[in-house]
């Protein structure tokens, strides 16, 4: 995967320089909350949710099992049907590759419609490297490259914005990439709205490449499917003479049949809609009709690697819906930017160090960027099991241990700053495992209770520097149990000393 953010620092310093932002906080609250309560009355009304979420798990995981073979299906559909299909195994080969299609069209500008994986792999500054300047026409991305920012949604990039501040970037930027905003532009959603309409119409209608992502690709047909609300998606897919589809490999469903689960997921766990207003399905080239020339690029950039790990693999039945980021509460007061990475949230938290790996500081804190509350398990359409990732890959960061990178196993070393954290650990199970220490040492602590202090010190500081430590009680469990139950003493009583 592609670097991180240009200077971004690890997650905890970007979280609390974000969280003294009370704009952004405020954008976030507002915008969190209103699509939560949304997304849950949508989810309802289907009486049989439950079903379509562990139906959607259970497609996703045989795909998964079976990834190599579908893949192969899928080739051979998409050239049946007249497109072309590329390999891609990392961010630099696939920049590459569009890269040269690109230029082979002699075109020097194309159209986009929001695709995570270009943005993943850095395409849009590989194409501007080369001389090609991308638009994107999804009218959150438009914001987000007029004001020369970065996505923090998966659904919403632009949610840390507000009105005022999206009139002014329109006001101050879409002359210098098209049809300037009109005079006396208000903070109007219907305003802002049709500037937009405007300022794309005019690339739709001239461009001669479009570059699109896929929400799904369907095996049994080689058909590609995006679901959006604007309209753009439409206009990118259908109109340009030449249509270059950047797709990570996890994105395929065997049939037509398991398309049907997803249908009904997404766009309630997204947009809180029964179905998304644009649903576009293409497969390859037809005379007359949309793009003569398809490419599809198929993309692994950490994708098989992930696969590998038998309790991280769950992150790729992800279908970037953002239900996660809308009910986590540390999302909504840090931020999609804290992250570091095209994923943000609590899906971030555990695809980003897996596609990328623990090396880098900010990647092994992401995996500590939780609370592990389990909200974002509760509303995953595809029940991914988010905090038993979390809590795995913190392990990963803490001891190391075998892992697979670039298709070799690899032994990682502990990560630097976790020898307090690793002895404590190896103390508690020393503790666990001999009852009559724990036991000794559990009244210890509470007849030397007053003397406790509130924060602990050296290391410690990292975790009671943001809340009191929690005070000891009076008598341990077990003696109030004794003492009010009348049960036996500790040297009878060998179950309660388990």
């Amino acid at each position: 995967m592609s670097g991180t953010y240009l200077g971004m620092p690890a997650f905890p310093e970007a979280a609390r320089e974000a969280v003294g932002d009370t704009t952004l906080r405020g954008n976030l609250r507002h915008a969190t909350h209103t699509i939560r309560a949304k997304r849950a009355a949508a989810v309802a009304e289907v009486s049989d949710w439950a079903a379509l979420r562990e139906a959607g798990k259970r497609i996703k995981d045989h795909t998964l099992r079976h990834l190599d073979r579908y893949l192969e299906q899928l080739e051979a559909s998409v050239t049946a049907a007249g497109g072309t299909v590329h390999w891609a195994a990392d961010a630099d080969e696939a920049n590459r590759i569009v890269t040269r299609l690109v230029q082979e069209t002699g075109e020097s500008e194309v159209v986009k419609v929001k695709s995570m994986a270009t943005q993943e792999i850095g395409l849009n500054e590989a194409l501007e490297a080369a001389g090609i300047r991308a638009y994107e026409t999804d009218l959150a991305e438009l914001i987000v490259q007029l004001g020369k920012d970065r996505p923090s949604h998966i659904l919403v990039p632009a949610i840390h914005r507000n009105r005022g501040e999206i009139r002014d970037i329109f006001a101050r930027e879409m002359g210098a990439w098209g049809r300037p905003a009109p005079e006396g532009l208000t903070d109007t959603p219907a305003e802002l709205a049709e500037a937009a309409r405007l300022h794309l119409r005019e690339k739709f209608l001239r461009a001669k490449v479009g570059i699109s992502g896929a929400n799904f690709m369907v095996a049994e047909t080689g058909t590609l499917v995006v679901v959006e609300s604007e309209g753009n998606g439409r206009m990118c897919l259908t109109l340009p003479e030449t249509l270059i589809s950047v797709v990570g490999i996890e994105k395929i469903v065997p049939s037509w049949r398991d398309l049907e689960v997803f249908l009904q997921t997404l766009p309630r766990s997204s947009t809180a809609e029964r179905m998304n207003p644009y649903t576009s399905t293409w497969t390859g080239t037809t005379d007359g009709d949309g793009p003569r020339a398809f490419h599809l690029v198929l993309l692994d950039n950490g994708r098989t690697d992930t696969l590998a790990d038998e309790v991280g693999r769950q992150a790729l039945r992800c279908i970037r819906c953002s239900a996660c980021l809308n009910v986590c509460p540390v999302y909504e007061r840090a931020g999609g930017h804290a992250y570091g990475s095209v994923y943000p949230g609590p899906i971030g938290a555990i695809l980003s160090p897996q596609l990328r790996g623990t090396q880098s500081e900010i990647d092994a804190s992401l995996p500590y960027a939780s609370s592990l509350c389990g909200a974002c398990y509760e509303v995953c359409p595809v029940a991914i099991d988010i905090p038993e990732v979390l809590v795995h890959l913190r392990e990963r960061v803490v001891q190391g241990g075998p892992v697979t990178r670039e298709g070799d196993k690899a032994v990682l070393k502990p990560a630097k700053g976790h020898a307090a954290e690793r002895a404590a650990m190896r103390a508690a199970r020393w503790a666990f495992g001999r009852p009559g220490a724990l036991r000794a040492g559990q009244r210890f602590a509470s007849r030397t209770r007053r003397l406790h202090p509130r924060s602990l010190p050296g290391p410690g500081k990292a975790w009671s520097g943001t809340r009191d430590l929690p005070a000891v009680p009076a008598e341990p469990f077990r003696d109030w149990w004794q003492r009010t139950h009348g049960g036996p003493d500790d040297k009878n009583d060998k179950g309660a000393s388990k």
